[in-house]
């Protein structure tokens, strides 16, 4: 292979590279109907919309998209390059916040076993808006621990999706 391929090849790519989206959309549809398919489910226990339902439609439409998207670009779409957006691209990204929002859900995702949903979506939602620039100390804990126990009760109660309570499971 000659070197000028291999640059026609990889500038074929960059000028395609929408096809990367389209592939990621069809392994993660496959991935959601395989799951959904085989998932162990007593029908006798459900109505007539089971718990396959929407990971089925939701495999489905992934799957339409990478197709409608791939045949999009090999026809010569492109997606427009930050256009609409009020960003500075000379800028670099803001990795400190990229940093403590992973922080934040990583440690959301640890804690919420031992300490339950309403403490730690609590210190999700708290963490998130601290990483994100609000800095008012006296109403965002407030405002997160009220949206964690709207969600734990709107999950728990209200759509029948058991979420740990951790030590506060007697109270809640």
């Amino acid at each position: 292979m000659s070197t000028t391929e291999t640059q026609g090849r990889r500038s074929w790519l960059r000028e395609h590279s929408e096809l990367g989206v389209g592939l990621l959309l069809l392994v993660i549809g496959v991935l959601v109907l395989t799951d959904a398919l085989t998932m162990d489910v007593d029908i006798a226990q459900r109505g007539p919309v089971g718990p396959r339902t929407v990971p089925i439609a939701i495999g489905i439409g992934l799957l339409v998209v990478a197709v409608l998207l791939t045949i999009d670009v090999l026809r010569g779409g492109r997606g427009e390059a930050e256009g609409g957006e009020d960003i500075d691209l000379s800028e670099p990204g803001d990795w400190r916040t990229v940093l403590l929002l992973a922080g934040v859900f990583l440690a959301g995702a640890v804690l919420i076993g031992p300490l339950g949903f309403p403490i730690s979506g609590a210190l999700l939602f708290w963490g998130s808006a601290y990483a994100l620039g609000s800095r008012r100390i006296d109403r965002d804990p407030l405002i997160a621990a009220v949206l964690s126990l709207v969600t734990f009760y709107v999950f728990d109660n209200l759509l029948g999706v058991p979420l740990p309570g951790g030590p506060l499971m007697g109270v809640l």
